[in-house]
């Protein structure tokens, strides 16, 4: 079975969609997990992605209009942080027989959804989905959280490089104190412990990490930290 490293390496070389269906079917037999799929919509309403999901199950959410109905679509639409299905409002006729067909069609009973908003008005979802317990799945998404954070700007990164006619993004670099604030929050420390390592106040540390997400396009804090991980400017 392939590491994790050597399915970014493989990411990172894909030429074609057809690289980035094979990494999500290489993840999911490294996570051990039912699915993972990435989807994507860019500001001219043109959509694609790739995924591990049943054809079946594609064309009959195709066919049923899905899209109009679906919580995990209209849950992050609102959304920018990674969120566990279970989070969603599944109380409607509607979504509750949405989801009864999905497990029907081998969707799993589990999802976690990261939502991506890129350049001119790009929408994407990474999502992993399995069958197994609350308690299983809770365990599955606090130990994997950072990881799959990371592999969702891994594949938007990869969707937009192989997006016909765009520009690369000007790259601008981090200054060392905000490498370090960067490098301290995507580990797992609070603002209040990063500025006490740091030796500075939380007001110091809030213009080291506006001034570090201006510079990486990012839309938040946890956005910053996994496009600052992704690009290699922080390592942890």
């Amino acid at each position: 079975m392939l590491l994790l490293d050597d399915i970014l390496q493989q990411l990172d070389c894909a030429e074609t969609l057809t690289g980035l269906q094979e990494a999500s079917e290489a993840l999911c037999e490294f996570y051990k997990i039912n699915h993972l799929v990435y989807h994507w919509v860019n500001g001219n309403g043109d959509q694609y992605g790739c995924g591990t999901y049943a054809p079946e199950w594609v064309q009959h959410y195709l066919d049923r209009g899905y899209l109009r109905i679906d919580p995990v679509i209209l849950g992050c639409n609102q959304r920018f942080h990674p969120v566990d299905w279970k989070r969603l409002d599944w109380s409607s006729k509607a979504a509750r027989a949405f989801q009864k067909d999905a497990i029907a069609f081998g969707v799993g009973n589990q999802g976690f959804s990261i939502p991506i908003r890129g350049p001119n008005g790009q929408f994407a979802l990474f999502t992993v989905n399995h069958s197994c317990s609350d308690d299983e799945w809770n365990d599955f998404t606090e130990t994997h959280r950072k990881d799959l954070i990371l592999l969702a700007h891994y594949f938007n990164k990869k969707a937009l490089e192989l997006e016909p006619g765009r520009k690369p993004e000007a790259a601008q670099s981090l200054s060392p104190r905000e490498v370090e604030a960067m490098t301290l929050l995507a580990v797992g420390y609070s603002r209040a412990q990063v500025a006490n390592t740091l030796s500075i106040s939380e007001n110091t540390l809030r213009v080291y990490i506006e001034s570090a997400r201006h510079k990486l396009g990012a839309l938040n804090t946890t956005h910053a930290v996994a496009r600052a991980m992704s690009r290699g400017i922080i390592v942890v």
